[in-house]
């Protein structure tokens, strides 16, 4: 976040977010970092101990005079942190300082539909419940693998979510746990969870690259999330790369995603093994009768050559459409993150050669491009920190 930005924040927004981030401090550490003047802070604490958001914690630590009282987030704040990815869910319920209270995952298809798979949040939610988990929720994060219109709540024409266009998500989820929630595109809450907790802590211009089922980048401008004015920036999956290649989900031809993701990446593989370039994929095809990007995967680790290529292609079609956009946007760091990212630095040498070959030195000359620290947990601590900036009212 720029100090303009931060600046411009509401007083109570700014208060709460930071006692998020920085523990209990006492009234006149808030009014230092805030640079509020003391009758206003004074009169907004006052405020929020009415409305349960922070207590007193005891006594600071003297600074001559007369000591001040700590002021800490009331422990019993709660969210839900929800990723849904297109082959799983993974939830957290989450303290008021973005701590995992529990965290639970399992597999679930998007295709399903948003009845089954809202439906079976709502189960999950429900058992969190009963456990003791939460009495409450105050806010809800959800991140869906598809365009979002953030402003809306609601998916539209999500390439691989049938059912699922303007489905009122938000709105529903709202209404059945009685609390505010905040709907986006997966990799930005993955950009989002990354820059808070992760390897970009503090990068104020920012590309996560996210490569799974599908592909797309999250982009971060002097230090906010940008979205678009229709919530479809970073969409980058459908870039075309060969006008004479495969169809994709979305309709369209030689797009990105259709020739580099989970999917594509299991089909290049079938075909290895079908035509034997591959025997390590011709055994486990034979075995299994599929071929997934796991497998993939694992060739790798055994040093087979036509898994190495298939990385090394599709590391190269990353490379060249991240080449377009440093040129374009010149960010300071480059993250990839997303299932395929567990294949690994043969993935990652591959774009970085491309990259830096193809981008003009003055851009790549401090370009680092580096693997997500926070791995499959980014989507959740960027759900949590939407939920929670929600609840403490200053939306990302």
């Amino acid at each position: 976040m720029t100090p303009l930005a931060t600046a411009q924040r509401p007083i109570r927004s700014r208060l709460l977010c930071l006692l998020r981030d920085s523990g209990a401090l006492s009234r006149a550490e808030l009014a230092d970092r805030l640079a509020t003047p003391r009758p206003r802070l004074l009169a907004e604490l006052d405020a929020l101990l009415n409305t349960g958001l922070v207590r007193e914690a005891g006594p600071a630590a003297s600074r001559g005079g007369r000591r001040s009282t700590l002021v800490e987030l009331n422990p019993d704040l709660r969210f839900a942190a929800v990723d849904l990815g297109a082959t799983s869910i993974d939830i957290e319920i989450i303290d008021g300082q973005l701590e995992p209270v529990v965290a639970y995952a399992e597999p679930a298809d998007i295709r399903s539909g948003p009845k089954v798979i809202l439906n079976r949040l709502s189960e999950i939610l429900a058992k969190f419940a009963i456990d003791g988990a939460f009495q409450r929720l105050h806010a809800i994060g959800i991140g869906v693998p598809g365009p979002v219109s953030f402003r809306d709540g609601v998916p539209v024409s999500p390439p691989i979510m049938p059912g699922w266009h303007q489905y009122p998500v938000r709105e529903i989820l709202s209404r059945e746990h009685a609390c505010p929630v905040v709907v986006d595109n997966d990799v930005n809450i993955m950009a989002i969870g990354e820059r808070y907790g992760g390897v970009a802590r503090s990068v104020d211009d920012l590309l996560f690259v996210k490569v799974g089922t599908g592909i797309g980048c999250g982009i971060y401008l002097h230090g906010e999330v940008y979205r678009g004015p229709d919530g479809c920036a970073g969409d980058i999956g459908h870039i075309q790369l060969d006008r004479n290649g495969p169809v994709c989900s979305c309709g369209n031809v030689g797009c990105l995603e259709a020739l580099f993701s989970g999917a594509a990446l299991a089909r290049s593989a079938t075909a290895a093994a079908r035509n034997g370039a591959s025997p390590v994929l011709a055994d486990r095809l034979a075995a299994t009768g599929t071929v997934t990007a796991r497998d993939v995967a694992r060739g790798l680790a055994e040093g087979d050559v036509t898994c190495i290529e298939l990385v090394r292609d599709g590391g190269c079609r990353i490379g060249t459409v991240l080449a377009g956009l440093v040129s374009f946007i010149n960010p300071s760091m480059i993250v990839i993150g997303g299932g395929l990212a567990g294949l690994g630095h043969i993935l990652l040498a591959q774009i970085r050669s491309v990259l830096y070959r193809r981008s003009l030195p003055l851009a790549t000359g401090n370009l680092p491009v580096v693997l997500s620290e926070l791995g499959p947990r980014a989507g959740v601590v960027g759900a949590a920190v939407l939920a929670s900036e929600l609840a403490y009212g200053q939306p990302s």
